[in-house]
C-alpha cells in the first residue's frame, strides 16, 4: 500500500508521524512517503529517515496570525504547494494520506481532497487546530485522544517510552523540559531552584534548547552545580527514564511521552499557545489526578518543593499513569489506515 504522511513543523506533530510509520512497517511491506515544509523541523526529522521511500519538502508557511499584508503571500504559497501535492499524490499512486497537522500538512491534506484520496487525520491537542477543524469533515477517520467521539483514543506514543516505564517512589532526579526549542521561563526557573535541589541531593536533567545551552552551562558553573544539560536528543526517552519527576511544558508530545513512562509531572503551559491548548492538554490529566498543573504566574520554588516532598502522592500518580495510559496507539492507527486495503485484516 502506498501511503503519504504529511504535516509537522514541531516535534509534537512529527513524533506521531514517526511512531505510526514505524508500526506500518512492522505490519507488512508498504511504501511510505513523507511531505513536509522547508520550514520548521520537518527536514531535521525526516530528510535522512529510512522510514520513507521518498520525501518532499515544499515551500509553505502558516496563515494563522498573518496580517493584511503578509496573508496573501502565505495563502498563495499554500495554494501553489497544494497543486504540487496533488501531482505528487497522483504520480506516486498514493492510496491514503495520513496528516498529523501543523501548517506543513495543508498542501498534502488539500492535495488528498483534490484527488479524492482517503484522508486520515490525527489531532494531538485538546483544542483542535484551525487546519484540522477545517479538514475534519473531509477525513475518512479523525483521531483525537481527548474526545469521546474519536474511533481510537490511545495516543500514538513510541513503544520505547512504555518499555522503560517504572513506578517512581522517591525523587532523586528531576528533568526540566522546555521542548527541543527550549523555554526561557523553565530555564530560568530551573536555575532558580537548582541550589535548593542540590541541598536535598536531587540531581538535575535539563533540556534547554540550542540557543541557551552556552549561557546555562556558565550559569550552572557559577552555582557549582553540574546538571545533565542538553539541547536536542533523539534519545530523549533515556533521559526521561532516568528522572523521577518532570517540570515541563504541556505540548502533546511531551505530555504523553512522560505519561507513558509513568513519570509524575508538573506542567507549566506555554501561555501563548494557540487556543491555550497546552493548558487543556494538562487539564485532561489533572482531572484524573494524574498530574500537577500551574500557570507561569503561580509557579515558585516553594510550590515545587512542596509537591516533590509528598512522595506518597507522586507514587500513586506514577502507578496511575501506568494503569491508565495504554500502549498500542500507533499500531491501532496503522491498522485503521491499512484496513483500506481489503486484503488486510484490521484485527
Amino acid at each position: 500500500m502506498n501511503i503519504l504522511f504529511t504535516g509537522g513543523g514541531t516535534g509534537g506533530h512529527l513524533s506521531v508521524a514517526k511512531s505510526v510509520a514505524e508500526e506500518i512497517h512492522l505490519l507488512g511491506t508498504h511504501k511510505l512517503y513523507y511531505m513536509g515544509s522547508t520550514r520548521g523541523q520537518d527536514q531535521q526529522w525526516f530528510k535522512e529517515s529510512p522510514l520513507f521511500k521518498e520525501k518532499f519538502f515544499l515551500e509553505s508557511e502558516g496563515i494563522v496570525n498573518k496580517n493584511l499584508f503578509t496573508l496573501p503571500k502565505a495563502a498563495f504559497k499554500q495554494y501553489k504547494a497544494a497543486q504540487q501535492a496533488k501531482k505528487i499524490i497522483q504520480s506516486s499512486q498514493i492510496q491514503a494520506v495520513f496528516s498529523v497537522g501543523g501548517y506543513s500538512a495543508a498542501p498534502g491534506a488539500f492535495g488528498a481532497i483534490l484527488n479524492h484520496t482517503p484522508l486520515f487525520i490525527h489531532e494531538q491537542n485538546a483544542r483542535i487546530g484551525l487546519l484540522n477543524k477545517t479538514l475534519k469533515p473531509f477525513a475518512r477517520e479523525f483521531y483525537c485522544s481527548y474526545t469521546k467521539d474519536s474511533p481510537l483514543r490511545n495516543y500514538p506514543v513510541s513503544k520505547v517510552f512504555f518499555d522503560t516505564q517504572r513506578q517512581r517512589t522517591e525523587i532523586k532526579k528531576i528533568i526540566f523540559l522546555g521542548g527541543s526549542q527550549g523555554a526561557k521561563f523553565i530555564n530560568n526557573f530551573a536555575l532558580e531552584i537548582a541550589p535548593e535541589l542540590q541541598k536535598r541531593g536531587i540531581k538535575i536533567i535539563h533540556q534547554c534548547g540550542k540557543n541557551e545551552i552556552d549561557d546555562l552551562t556558565q550559569a550552572y558553573q557559577k552555582q557549582n552545580i553540574a546538571p545533565t544539560l542538553f539541547a536536542f536528543s533523539p534519545n530523549l526517552h533515556s533521559f526521561i527514564q532516568e528522572a523521577d519527576f518532570a517540570v515541563s511544558r504541556a505540548g502533546a508530545s511531551s505530555l504523553w511521552e512522560l505519561s507513558a513512562n509513568g513519570l509524575p509531572s508538573l506542567f507549566v503551559p506555554y501561555p501563548y499557545a494557540a487556543k491555550n491548548h497546552q493548558f487543556y492538554n494538562a487539564e485532561f490529566l489533572v482531572k484524573q489526578n494524574l498530574a500537577y498543573l500551574t500557570l507561569e504566574s503561580d509557579l515558585d520554588c516553594a510550590k515545587l518543593l512542596h509537591i516533590i516532598e509528598d512522595t506518597q502522592t507522586l507514587a500513586k500518580q506514577s502507578q496511575g499513569l501506568m494503569d491508565t495510559i495504554q500502549k498500542g496507539g500507533a499500531k491501532d492507527i496503522a491498522k485503521s489506515i491499512l484496513a483500506l486495503n481489503q486484503g488486510y485484516n484490521r484485527n
